[in-house]
């Protein structure tokens, strides 16, 4: 089974303003004039079921429409006990440890998974459970925030698969994890 990570973050590392808002992030509204979506279409095509954490999928929830269609989505929470009525059938909430998780997965048959937040992704990175990570820089500074990445236990090594600068100036790199266990 394939983990991988698929984020945009600020050129200086973040992922939402301190309070959550993405207003720096071209297309949070909704909009996107440019037609591009950076190969995410691509991207979604290739996964089974996407895994994110509560404040993310609070986040998606404000969005209006549902972005991910019938996609299997997982919600990772310890605090939440049910969705909320208005959640598509296709999400489940689970309050396991990301190793249970990725075990369950894996025996149901899932092959690729994507996991999307910031807390999800660096728990999934200190359970050495994250394969991949495609992270698409945008080009302004906000000068504070949350951060992509927080503390870790250890120093992860990267191994840079390929990047891709975009017309409007966005830069995207994706990189293998190597000391996966």
């Amino acid at each position: 089974m394939k983990i991988s990570a698929y984020i945009a973050t600020s050129l200086d590392g973040f992922i939402a303003r301190k309070n959550g808002d993405l207003d720096w992030l071209p297309g949070s509204d909704g909009t996107n004039d440019s037609g591009e979506d950076f190969g995410f279409s691509e991207f979604m095509a290739s996964v089974d079921v996407l895994v994110m954490g509560r404040n993310t999928f609070d986040l998606v929830l404000t969005f209006g429409k549902w972005p991910y269609a019938d996609k299997a989505v997982i919600v990772l929470s310890r605090q939440l006990s049910r969705l909320p009525k208005n959640t598509p059938d296709s999400v489940t909430l689970k309050s396991c440890s990301i190793d249970e998780l990725c075990v369950e997965l894996e025996q149901a048959g899932v092959k690729h998974v994507y996991v999307d937040g910031g807390k999800t992704i660096q728990n999934f990175l200190n359970a050495k459970q994250l394969d991949e990570i495609t992270i698409t820089r945008v080009p302004v500074l906000i000068g504070g925030g949350i951060a992509l990445f927080g503390e870790l236990e250890n120093d992860i090594p990267l191994r840079h698969l390929h990047t891709i600068p975009f017309h409007n100036g966005f830069v995207q790199s994706k990189y293998r994890i190597i000391n996966k266990i």
